[in-house]
């Protein structure tokens, strides 16, 4: 009856990702799947740009045109999960080519994971919605002092030059890069007062998953 798809740059590739999204859909609606509930990205419909954000946009597209009795388009933010992985954390450091002043959105994957059984359980109420999502907009240092609390360690930010990320990967600079000049717009308060999910806070978050 119905599908939930999500897939992952970081393991498969751009292109890589992007085929597998597509195939699902083909799969999918060759199965007489009614009700399908696919994971793109936040602003993914807004041209960023950035090469692992437009290729879930292809997708997207790929789902609204299968024509599926029923679909869902759910648009995460930047995952608070990400934060005490390698890619920003380094000891005592949270780094990231990002200025101290610069706000981002973020969300805790158990909030996606509410927002898709919703997708799920009120699925006729949520044919056809296309909705943005993230819990918390947040600064760098705002996020290391959360995470300092947490872990019960000092943690400061250090914003690193974006040619240094850049050496590693143009895909995930030109994301950083989206991040200080637009930056995503989930209505986070809207979401809640329309849907009824309780936006996890990042401080909440790291005290319950990073608690030592």
């Amino acid at each position: 009856w119905g599908v939930f798809a999500v897939q992952n740059t970081w393991e498969a590739g751009v292109a890589g990702e992007e085929a597998q999204g597509k195939r699902l859909v083909q799969l999918a609606r060759e199965h007489g799947v009614s009700h399908f509930v696919y994971t793109s990205v936040g602003s993914a419909h807004r041209k960023t740009g950035i090469p692992h954000f437009d290729n879930k946009y292809r997708v997207e597209e790929t789902v609204r045109a299968a024509g599926f009795p029923s679909h869902v388009i759910l648009r995460p933010a930047f995952f608070m999960e990400n934060l005490p992985t390698p890619w920003f954390l380094h000891g005592d450091k949270l780094m990231a080519a990002m200025k101290p002043s610069t706000v981002l959105q973020m969300i805790a994957v158990a909030d996606i994971g509410k927002y898709g059984a919703m997708a799920f359980t009120h699925a006729a109420e949520w044919n056809r919605v296309e909705l943005d999502i993230a819990g918390d907009a947040v600064t760098m240092p705002q996020a290391a002092a959360a995470l300092s609390e947490a872990m019960r360690k000092p943690i400061t930010f250090v914003s690193i030059p974006i040619e240094e990320v850049r050496k590693n990967s143009e895909d995930f600079a030109l994301m950083l890069e989206w991040f200080e000049k637009v930056g995503y717009n989930a209505d986070i308060s809207g979401n809640e007062k329309k849907y009824g999910i309780k936006p996890t806070r990042l401080t909440e978050w790291a005290q319950s998953t990073l608690r030592v």
